[in-house]
């Protein structure tokens, strides 16, 4: 339950990001416009955040990296290693393609979405279950919204210093 939780706060709040940048997305709005560069940006904000994903996940296990530590605290491996794979939206062919980040984010929505369904039709629902997943979705949002801002500032930051200092010969 507890490694679920994990992997809900780190991704299942992708999709609603996703989903309010494209709907103010126009594509005859010229490439350079902000909520244009937020959108090509969005694939990487998710890498990122499966970078932090890795990193916390290393952060558990350290200082004992075992085989057999990891094969036996590892509780979903098919999920786990689906939020591995979010890194491979680092390589360009791929994050040149904002749709294929969302249909892979889609896995831990579902899981969300599950969970809710789950503990909404269970005959004595425990309020508290719900109330954790609502946190740990809104802190998702938070992380991925924030990921998304901070390469944008980047974004901004290293367009405005190579204004200023002219092309690199």
């Amino acid at each position: 339950y507890l490694q679920q939780l994990e992997l809900l706060a780190f991704f299942s709040g992708y999709p609603l990001l996703y989903a309010l940048i494209a709907a103010f997305k126009n594509p005859k709005d010229p490439p350079s416009k902000f909520i244009n560069i937020a959108f090509r940006l969005l694939p990487i904000a998710y890498a990122v955040v499966g970078t932090l994903h890795i990193g916390y996940v290393l952060k558990k296990f350290y200082p004992d990296y075992s085989f057999d530590r990891i094969t036996s605290e590892i509780q979903i491996p098919f999920f786990v290693i689906w939020a591995i794979s979010s890194l491979i939206f680092y390589i360009p062919v791929l994050s040149k393609k904002p749709i294929i980040s969302l249909v892979h984010s889609l896995v831990f929505f579902y899981l969300l979405v599950k969970n809710f369904y789950t503990q909404l039709t269970a005959p004595a629902t425990d309020k508290t279950v719900l109330k954790n997943h609502m946190n740990v979705y809104i802190d998702s949002i938070l992380l991925n919204t924030t990921t998304l801002v901070s390469l944008l500032i980047i974004y901004y930051a290293v367009r405005f210093l190579r204004r200023k200092t002219g092309p690199v010969r």
